[in-house]
Parts: structure tokens; C-alpha cells; sequence
């Protein structure tokens, strides 16, 4: 299921988390080393939900896409899948989807005394500071970044 949310011409595709069946997929259970190789087949015993293993609030979690270059120094690159839950508590230098004057942003949360930052991971950009002009909404903490490598 898709939502697609529009404020001010600006609009975030919202992804839900669809748990109407299970996929499991086998899974190495011993890691795999990234230097020297070792034989994977023989540890292919258990399987996976990737829903289970990645979502804890399932009526609470959506899916968004990043768009641009704002969160590269904190591995959040253009095109990445972010997994999102509404329902945990917001707290400093979590990452967070935000809603600020008529525009989705994902940024580092940042508290410092009683002012609220907006914090990119990249220095061509600036923090933002919200104030009571701004009008702001938290969607939710990113908890899982999925990365397409092809």
C-alpha cells in the first residue's frame, strides 16, 4: 500500500510495511568473513523474515526513499530505503524524517538547552534551528537503511 502525502507541492512517497505473508529466507547463521573465505552452504539452516527481523511496530513503521546528498556522511545516500518508525521516542542525534515549512527532510536530531537543531551529515549544507515560527512535525526514527549495491 502507497500513500502519497502532498503539502505545498512538495511530496513524500510513503511505503507500509505489507505483512499480509511471510518470506523466509535462508540465512548464514556463522556470519560471513569479510577476508579470508570460508565454505557458506554447509550453514544454511535457518531461515529469515526480513519483516520480523527489522520491523518492532509494524502499525507504527513505514518506507521512504532518500532524495539527494544532505545525510551522505552519515551512510545515507540518494536512492537508499529507509525504514521508519513513528513510534520510538525521539531523543538526541537520533536520525530523523521531519516535516519543516512545507518540506520532508531527513536529518540528525540535535538538543541543545531548550533549542531543537535539524543537523545534516554533510558540510556543504547548514543545521537548521526550529523555532516557534517554523511549522515542524517529527514522522518518525530511522531504525534501518536498506542499500541497493548494483
Amino acid at each position: 500500500m502507497q500513500d502519497l502525502i502532498r503539502k505545498n507541492s512538495q511530496c513524500l512517497k510513503i511505503y507500509h510495511a505489507d505483512f499480509s505473508s511471510d518470506l523466509e529466507l535462508p540465512v548464514v547463521s556463522q556470519g560471513i568473513s569479510a577476508g579470508f573465505p570460508s565454505p557458506a552452504e554447509d550453514f544454511l539452516e535457518l531461515r529469515m523474515d526480513l519483516n520480523r527481523e527489522f520491523i518492532k511496530h509494524p502499525n507504527a513503521t513505514f518506507y521512504a526513499y532518500v532524495s539527494g546528498d544532505s545525510m551522505i556522511g552519515a551512510g545515507l545516500d540518494s536512492g537508499d530505503l529507509l525504514i521508519i518508525d513513528k513510534s520510538i521516542e525521539i531523543k538526541n542525534n537520533r536520525i530523523a524524517v521531519c516535516f519543516i515549512d512545507g518540506e520532508f527532510t531527513i536529518k540528525r536530531i540535535k538538543v541543545e538547552g531548550n533549542s531543537l537543531w535539524l543537523f545534516p551529515a554533510n558540510k556543504k549544507y547548514s543545521p537548521i534551528q526550529i523555532t516557534e515560527d517554523n511549522e515542524f512535525v517529527i514522522w518518525g526514527v530511522v531504525t534501518t537503511v536498506i542499500k541497493n549495491l548494483l
